[in-house]
């Protein structure tokens, strides 16, 4: 699909004056027939979707004449089971910010909403680029927050932290399903990955894009661009803080299932331990000599239930008393 800011007639209506006197030129999932046009229009040969899935630097960040070339991995469908990444290409001409797109990751559509509200003050590719660069951030900081959350979440559980109405697992609740919470920090873990994939490439188009500016006008390196280097090595920290924690979350639910097995395993060896006198006793009054004095007495029977409890008490007795139980 092609559309152009400012808005124009959409898809197959628009032609190549349209496309010279746009400001903004968006190719999501274009057809061969749209980037022909595109190209013809702007006189720039637009990379293909193979060329923009290479991951080497050269391939992903490089001019040509006047035009810039920059590609950024995007993090999309953050909200979904499965979060995405989708390279998107940046293209600046002399006049116009191209921008060629194989998903649909949500600041596209916050910004395009921004710029066509009335008074929007995006009146040149740069501040176009500058508007759409400040979106994809603010997006990248609110999935951060949104994992920073869950994994507060996942921390009362785990740690049986009593929620704001003072409920908790000490007072009776459920215990955790320690497989729905993997789940969870597995895919806060893949959320936080993809999120600093997402910071490292624009990383790398911001500080490109810095140091063109730098070399051809210095002076037009407003403080804009500064901030957003500093918001976005701001944010690639605390991505790694994120996943420090979705780390220590594993490790901590992975010992709370231990300690789990450890009570259980422990219980079966003091219950056998408990049963093992008491079963001896049984054996050795089940033997078939024929010379046996306790089998002719009349309280025989007594004795050996008797004796069989006296066994089992003694063990539990014991083990309390070391706090074993």
């Amino acid at each position: 699909m092609l559309t152009i800011h400012p808005p124009g007639e959409a898809g197959a209506s628009l032609g190549p004056e349209h496309l010279r006197e746009a400001l903004w030129i968006d190719l999501l999932e274009p057809t061969p027939a749209e980037i022909a046009l595109v190209q013809a229009a702007i006189g720039v040969e637009l990379p293909t979707r193979s060329e923009m899935q290479e991951i080497e630097l050269s391939s992903r960040l490089y001019t040509e004449g006047t035009s810039i070339f920059m590609t950024a991995t995007v993090i999309q469908k953050a909200d979904a089971a499965f979060p995405e990444v989708t390279p998107i290409t940046f293209v600046l001409t002399a006049a116009t910010l191209v921008t060629i797109r194989y998903g649909n990751p949500t600041p596209f559509r916050t910004f395009k909403a921004k710029c066509d509200r009335p008074g929007a003050s995006f009146g040149s590719r740069d501040k176009l680029f500058g508007g759409l660069m400040d979106e994809i951030i603010d997006r990248v900081a609110d999935i951060l927050e949104l994992a920073g959350a869950e994994l507060d979440d996942i921390s009362r559980v785990i740690f049986n932290i009593p929620t704001q109405h003072g409920s908790s697992r000490s007072a009776g609740g459920p215990k955790p399903d320690y497989t729905a919470i993997l789940e969870r920090i597995g895919r806060c873990g893949d959320l936080a990955g993809k999120t600093r994939e997402s910071l490292l490439s624009l990383a790398r188009v911001v500080a490109f894009y810095i140091e063109i500016i730098r070399a051809k006008a210095p002076q037009e390196l407003d403080e804009h661009w500064r901030t957003v280097r500093s918001d976005v090595s701001s944010l690639t920290e605390h991505a790694n803080f994120v996943s420090s924690k979705v780390n220590f979350f594993l490790d901590a639910t992975l010992g709370m299932i231990n300690i789990e097995q450890n009570t259980i395993i422990k219980i079966f060896s003091i219950a056998a331990v408990v049963f093992l006198p008491p079963t001896l006793v049984a054996s050795i009054y089940g033997m078939n000599f024929k010379f046996m004095p306790e089998l002719e007495w009349s309280l025989g029977y007594p004795w050996a239930v008797l004796l069989m409890i006296i066994s089992a008490i003694l063990p539990c007795w014991y083990f309390r008393r070391k706090g074993w139980l």
